[in-house]
Formats: C-alpha cells, structure tokens, sequence
C-alpha cells in the first residue's frame, strides 16, 4: 500500500526527503528512531498522537506449487505436523499472542522471518504456508487460502507521531496524506 502513497506525495511535495523502514519492529519515537510510523498494534507511550486508520486482514496461504506435493491440511493438527510452516524469528507481542491459540509453536517454522516481504516471497516460491494479507493474496491467484474459516483474522492499523511533532508542516501533510490513503486501502480489505 505503501509505495503508490509515497510516489503521489512525492510528485505534490517535490523536494522533499522520504526514508522508509520496512519492520515489524516497533521503532522507539519517542528516541526519534522515526518520525511517522504506520504499527499494527496500538502504541502506550503518553507522548505519542495516534490514530487508527483501519485494519488488516490476514490468512493463511500457500502457493498452487506447494500443495501439488503437500495436500492442504484439513485441521489445525494436520497442519502442525504435515507441513513447511513459515513464520517469526522474533514477532510482534500480536503476533504471539495469536499464536498462543494454535498448535504451533516457533519451533514448528521451518523458515523464521521477521519481514514480510520475506514471508510473501517465501509463501509465493512454494516453500511452504504462511500467514499473508488478504487483499495481496486475493490478487495473487496461485496463493490459495488454508483453513479460512478457523486462521483468519484482522489487525488494526495504527498512524503514529511523537506529540512534539505534530507542529511539523511536511509531517503534518505526510500524515493526512498517509492516513487518508492507507484508511481508504484498507477499508477496501
């Protein structure tokens, strides 16, 4: 969702710098780690304005090529023990979380990665089944979905800037510009 948001603010902000960190690490703002940040969870820090710009729903797939030799599993037990699983090396608190209510554990990963963009491209080359965004996998029709109606599930989408921040003109119009879009790509989930 992102890169498209960026180039349209570049074209009507020209001149201005953007640095982007792909991470499902929580950067520190309050360090000035990063000036805007887009979380999955709801940040606690008091000096952090926050706003929730929609969710995220994510499944659990594997691609056409994985599942011609390893049949999709038809319980979450078949799943724990049959199959390549990708998953976290580290992981968010979430994601931990979630995870506490399946058979599966870190150790049941045969592939550990903390980036998404890792976990696609591993669950697209057929290495095994991972957890991928809904509204990319339904625009990949080699990504089929396992388990839809026991492994979905929905993360909230959070625009985050340190208070102190918010009196910045670029941040302030990079953060409208960000939560209008992503509130209308994600409303589209």
């Amino acid at each position: 969702m992102l890169p498209p948001l960026l180039a349209q603010f570049r074209r009507a902000n020209p001149g201005v710098t953007i640095e982007l960190v792909l991470s499902n690490r929580v950067e520190d703002l309050l360090r000035g780690e990063a000036d805007i940040a887009v979380r999955m969870v709801r940040p606690t820090q008091q000096a952090l304005v926050a706003r929730q710009i929609g969710e995220v729903r994510l499944g659990l797939y594997a691609h056409r090529a994985y599942l011609r030799h390893s049949p999709a599993p038809k319980s979450l037990a078949a799943l724990a023990s049959d199959h390549a699983l990708i998953g976290f090396d580290k992981g968010t608190p979430f994601l931990r979380d979630f995870l506490t209510r399946l058979p599966v554990t870190r150790k049941h990963f045969e592939l550990r990665t903390d980036s998404d963009l890792a976990h696609l491209a591993a669950v697209r080359a057929g290495f095994g089944i991972g957890f991928v965004q809904q509204r990319i996998a339904r625009r990949d029709r080699n990504l089929i979905a396992i388990l839809p109606d026991e492994l979905s599930f929905s993360m909230d989408m959070w625009l985050v800037l340190h208070e102190d921040l918010r009196a910045s003109r670029r941040l302030r119009l990079m953060t409208d510009h960000l939560g209008k879009g992503l509130g209308v790509a994600a409303a589209k989930d």
